[in-house]
């Protein structure tokens, strides 16, 4: 049987170290099995060991029914926001920790790294320099900055990872704060969606997708966010206002959706069903966001309980993440 594999998940590596800065994020370890991500003197998260302890880790992935699980940076210590330099010496720090956490389970965890995206030739660097170490993979965020995904030095970036054969997944962060959003959530449950659907667009009408090659194995978190639900209105404003929308693509934005991968992160069948007819059955793939509680566990319960002919099942529960990853790489030892 074909191993199960999770594209979406998060690690933490308890040995983050306080670097100093106000604003950066450290963990204040409150036991021996829980922590809290701190941004200076304020909470951001309160995690769990399943963050770093494999066995933890190992133990979820067995109830869950999963065999193999892609390990990605948490957003919050990406670094964006400082000098480039700087920003290189932190995920150097946080992508040989993470190894660390990998490495106790070579065959059923994936290590994906993060890059100092704000400077092209600073992520390259860090980016072969992970790779030859064993990272199978990056994540990025959806934004560095004002530098989106059509940017020149994220666009040299991505050819770079297509011309290295190396998988992208990109994760929404940083959503603006606003009084409108701060109540309940709301800048992780509309302002999350909102920001992958941007960066999916800006992709597909600033003519990033026609410049970058269609080997690029580039996917999204959470579904694409809403990307899928409203690409009817932007062909129909690519259609009907050219002169401002459909200048600069050569194609509306439905033509791109089967040039992204797409995680199963939506809840729902009826959800899923959207992104299997907008998306295509050979670019959605399983994902929790394990462990943090927003996701979905147990992962691939919707897929399971969907009404999917036994060959899409088996593409969303594991030979779309092997695609995505690349042939031959994911089978367990």
């Amino acid at each position: 049987m074909a191993p199960v594999i999770d594209v979406h998940t998060h690690v933490v590596p308890s040995g983050w170290p306080d670097l100093g800065s106000p604003d950066d994020p450290w963990l204040r370890m409150d036991s021996a099995s829980a922590a809290t991500i701190m941004r200076g003197d304020r909470e951001f998260r309160r995690i769990t060991d399943a963050c770093w302890n494999a066995d933890t880790r190992l133990a979820d992935m067995d109830a869950d029914g999963v065999d193999v699980q892609v390990v990605l940076p948490t957003p919050v210590f990406f670094g964006y926001d400082r000098h480039p330099s700087d920003a290189a010496r932190v995920a150097g720090i946080f992508n040989d920790l993470a190894l660390e956490v990998t490495a106790q389970a070579p065959d059923r965890l994936i290590p994906f790294c993060q890059v100092p995206l704000q400077d092209a030739d600073a992520a390259i660097t860090e980016l072969d320099r992970c790779m030859a170490n064993g990272h199978r993979g990056v994540e990025i965020g959806n934004h560095a900055g004002d530098r989106d995904l059509d940017s020149e030095g994220v666009i040299t970036f991505l050819q770079h990872c297509a011309d290295r054969d190396v998988p992208v997944f990109v994760h929404p962060w940083d959503m603006t704060p606003s009084q409108r959003t701060d109540p309940w959530m709301l800048e992780w449950l509309v302002g999350m969606p909102a920001e992958s659907q941007l960066s999916l667009l800006r992709l597909c009408l600033s003519g990033a997708f026609d410049r970058l090659p269609e080997t690029l194995r580039i996917g999204f978190a959470h579904g694409g966010g809403s990307f899928a639900y409203w690409t009817g209105r932007a062909d129909n404003a690519w259609h009907q206002r050219r002169d401002l929308v459909g200048a600069d693509s050569e194609h509306p934005p439905s033509h791109y959706a089967e040039r992204v991968y797409v995680d199963s992160v939506v809840f729902t069948e009826v959800a899923l069903r959207v992104l299997l007819d907008v998306h295509g059955p050979s670019r959605v793939v399983l994902g929790s966001d394990y462990p943090y509680p927003l996701g979905e566990r147990p992962a691939g319960h919707v897929i399971r309980s969907s009404d999917l002919t036994d060959d899409t099942r088996a593409q969303l529960l594991g030979s779309n993440a092997r695609d995505f990853l690349g042939d031959g790489r994911t089978a367990p030892s």
